[in-house]
C-alpha cells in the first residue's frame, strides 16, 4: 500500500483502507491485460455513489470495471458486452463459480483471488 494511504488510514484510524485481491486472467485473457496473467491489486472496502452517504461494499461489478478503466490495454469488446463481462468468460472467486456467490454483487474482501478465465476459441 503507498506511504500517503497508509498515513491516512492511521489518521482516520480505519483498521484497512483497501482490500488487497489476487486477480488472475487465463484463456487467452492475458494478452488484452499486458499479457500478465497474475495481478494483485487494491479496491476500495466501499465505493460512493451519488452522495458521500451513498456507499455499498465494493464489489465484482465494480472490479470488472475498475479492471477495463485502468488494466486493459486493449480490444475492451473481447472483455465486456453491454455494461457486464462477455458471454464465455468464467469467473471464480476464491475458486468457486461466481454464479454460487452472487455474480456481479459479491463483495470483495481482503484476500480474495478472483479468476477470469475466456472459454471461447476460435476456430
Amino acid at each position: 500500500m503507498p506511504v500517503v494511504a497508509i498515513l491516512i488510514c492511521h489518521q482516520l484510524r480505519l483498521a484497512s483502507c483497501v482490500h488487497v485481491l489476487k486477480v488472475e486472467f487465463s484463456g487467452g485473457l492475458e494478452l488484452l491485460f499486458s499479457n500478465e496473467r497474475s495481478h494483485k491489486l487494491g479496491v476500495p472496502p466501499k465505493i460512493y455513489g451519488d452522495t458521500s452517504s451513498d456507499t455499498r461494499p465494493a464489489d465484482i461489478t465494480f472490479l470488472i470495471h475498475h479492471l477495463r478503466d485502468n488494466r486493459l490495454k486493449e480490444r475492451v469488446e473481447l472483455f465486456m458486452e453491454g455494461g457486464t463481462l462477455r458471454p464465455g468468460i468464467l469467473v471464480l472467486v476464491n475458486d468457486t463459480d461466481w454464479e454460487l456467490e452472487g455474480e456481479g454483487e459479491y463483495a470483495l474482501k481482503e484476500g480474495d483471488k478472483i479468476v477470469f478465465i475466456s472459454t471461447l476459441r476460435g476456430g
